[in-house]
């Protein structure tokens, strides 16, 4: 095993961890690990993240159902349009989006350096809702407690529907969104909305995959299951450290590291690929 490979199974860990931290924030490292790292070619980078984030964020919602933390209508409401979106998308829309995507003079956009291009702006968008959540976290953790859950099922169902094209298109599970709309439209206490989150990204995750097999991916199986089993054992790392780390800092560092990536992957796809 080459050394990259073994900091690419590092990595594996850091992505369970960072599930069991915050709920959120795997599946922005898995791509470019994959991509960057393993060389794994970005198409199948997205079905691979969505099988490794799929486990883990399933192994950490069993964790967080245990403890009583799932809200599991809130996550029926929510999941039933993301499960629709992201088959949907994985079996007929990622297949069917050509391989030049744009080709003005010296200009090409190439399939695989657009889905990199949009995940990097998705890194960006995840990077700031990180940063400016983790400067009000502990508010929400202190007023959302006493608080009911109250359904604005219009936009709980839209915000599902989004969820779902977006990990779609890109591999990503979408906590950094998922989290914020049950805070806001399910008045869901944060604890509880990590833990809905965990299990709404499994699940809509898993089912994603299996529009990648469907669609005859070639899957390295003994890969992605070592892969993913070390991001489980992370998760499991990760919530205990939950319990130890200031999580308002944690989620505000995570962010900036997320935005400094995504920053690096524009610049890279776009001026040094050549």
């Amino acid at each position: 095993m080459s050394i990259i490979e073994i900091i690419g199974f590092i990595s594996a860990a850091i992505i369970g961890i960072s599930l069991g931290l915050i709920g959120s924030g795997g599946s922005i490292l898995t791509v470019p690990v994959m991509v960057y790292l393993l060389h794994i070619e970005p198409v199948l980078a997205t079905a691979y993240s969505l099988f490794v984030v799929g486990v883990a964020a399933f192994v950490g919602g069993v964790n967080y159902a245990r403890k009583k933390m799932v809200n599991y209508k809130t996550a029926f409401v929510f999941a039933i349009p993301a499960f629709i979106a992201v088959y949907f998308t994985r079996l007929v829309i990622v297949p069917s989006i050509p391989e030049t995507l744009i080709n003005m003079g010296d200009f090409i956009l190439k399939k695989d350096m657009g889905i990199l291009l949009l995940f990097a702006i998705l890194m960006v968008v995840a990077a700031y809702s990180m940063i400016k959540n983790g400067a009000s976290q502990e508010k929400i953790d202190v007023t959302g407690d006493e608080t009911k859950p109250v359904f604005n099922f219009p936009m709980i169902i839209l915000e599902g529907m989004i969820v779902g094209v977006v990990t779609g298109l890109v591999g990503a599970g979408g906590g950094f969104l998922i989290i914020p709309a049950l805070v806001l439209f399910a008045k869901l206490p944060m604890k509880i909305a990590v833990g809905t989150s965990l299990f709404i990204i499994s699940i809509k995750s898993l089912i994603g995959f299996m529009g990648d097999v469907q669609a005859d991916q070639p899957i390295d199986w003994g890969f992605l299951l070592t892969f993913s089993t070390i991001a489980a054992i992370g998760i499991f790392f990760g919530s205990f450290l939950a319990t130890k780390i200031d999580g308002k800092k944690l989620q505000k560092g995570f962010g900036w590291f997320v935005l400094a990536m995504g920053i690096y992957m524009i610049i890279k796809e776009l001026l040094l690929n050549g």
